[in-house]
């Protein structure tokens, strides 16, 4: 099972449909796709400048082992090490990149596949123009509680340690 996240514009409304169709879900974990074709799979996203600090930091990496005098192993072994912390990173990156675009995490959600993660985000989008369902309270309001000032979890009492 995976989790999945639903980006949608700021000015989106809970419950409107017109807001679904610019909707973008966001899987979570090791991106295969990234992992193999790195700064080209962030291209093809259009997270244009995180594609940019990664073709940056592959060719910084290259330099690198060249003036170190790594051996070709050490460094497709090194290559191979930062082409898995992209694998990693990538979805990450994708969510940063959309809520500095103006669309943030509205919801997320565990699923099987793709399309259940889209049908279900999708239907908790809709229903949650519904009014909210009244909450009873977790403590009672009554006049021993309100006189006490509460630090954190636990009311204060004078005197004790």
């Amino acid at each position: 099972m995976r989790s999945y996240t639903l980006h949608l514009p700021r000015d989106a409304g809970p419950g409107e449909a017109q807001g679904l169709d610019r909707a973008q879900i966001v899987p979570d974990g090791f991106s295969w796709g990234a992992f193999a074709f790195t700064a080209l799979w962030f291209f093809f996203h259009r997270l244009w400048l995180a594609g940019l600090g990664v073709l940056v930091g592959l060719v910084a990496v290259a330099v690198l082992g060249r003036s170190l005098g790594l051996s070709p192993f050490t460094g497709t072994l090194v290559t191979l090490l930062v082409s898995v912390l992209i694998g990693l990173e990538a979805s990450s990156l994708r969510r940063w990149t959309l809520a500095r675009r103006g669309r943030p995490v509205r919801d997320a959600v565990v699923a099987g596949s793709v399309a259940e993660a889209e049908s279900r985000l999708m239907a908790r989008w809709l229903d949650s123009a519904a009014p909210p369902r009244p909450v009873a309270p977790a403590f009672p309001a009554g006049p021993s509680r309100a006189a006490e000032p509460v630090i954190g979890l636990f009311p204060f009492q004078e005197g004790r340690r």
